[in-house]
């Protein structure tokens, strides 16, 4: 049983929201077509379409971002662009298979302003984060991860509270009602904003040794 129609659970910019209609199921296949018709935040109306999760219905770590990017919402597949990909060379140097990782996001629509022919990201507010959130759990229920991997503050928030903060307890192993493992580390798009290729060689290496903290939690 999925959601039915976009019509009845839709909500302009500033107006009220309904949880969205996540389908009673143990087949994460059918949340996934539920997920592409919902419209319980506004934000159905900015993406091209959902961008659901990615991977092994039973993998064993799990990767939660904050949102799918310009690439990723065109494409309708999570971390596909210049983050992905830095994700992708980062995995690989950790001895992770990228292949064995489910991949999804937060938020499953892409947040965008215009500045001129670009698309440019926006920070999804709390009111778009839990009204996707529904999503977001059933993709944990379902999968089961040994490990979860909360990529930058909107998934760590999103696991453990807005209080949590990335920068003092990243690359620690920590437990959630979500998977018994959490490690948070920096989204992979911040590695693309550092100043200088000194900085960014910095704060790579920082995010493969969080990487690998995982990697040894899975292994365990």
């Amino acid at each position: 049983m999925v959601a039915k129609s976009r019509a009845k659970t839709g909500a302009d910019d500033d107006g009220p929201w309904q949880p969205a209609p996540v389908p009673a199921t143990s087949d994460l296949s059918e949340v996934e077509e539920a997920a592409k018709i919902c419209t319980a935040c506004h934000l159905y109306k900015r993406g091209t379409q959902t961008v659901f999760g990615e991977g092994p219905r039973r993998a064993k770590l799990l990767m939660l971002g904050e949102q799918p990017g310009d690439q990723e919402d065109l494409a309708g597949k999570p971390f596909v662009g210049p983050a992905g990909k830095l994700l992708d060379r980062a995995l690989e140097e950790t001895g992770i298979d990228r292949s064995e990782v489910y991949v999804t996001n937060t938020v499953k629509h892409f947040k965008w302003e215009p500045r001129g022919k670009r698309r440019i990201h926006q920070k999804p507010n709390s009111r778009e984060i839990a009204a996707c959130r529904p999503w977001m759990e059933a993709e944990l229920r379902l999968v089961k991860p040994k490990v979860l991997v909360c990529l930058g503050s909107t998934a760590a928030q999103a696991i453990f509270g807005a209080s949590f903060r990335v920068t003092r307890q990243r690359g620690v192993v920590l437990s959630s009602e979500f998977a018994a493992r959490v490690v948070a580390t920096v989204h992979p798009s911040s590695l693309l904003r550092q100043p200088d290729e000194e900085a960014r060689a910095r704060e790579y290496a920082l995010f493969v040794a969080d990487l690998k903290v995982a990697a040894k939690a899975t292994a365990a």
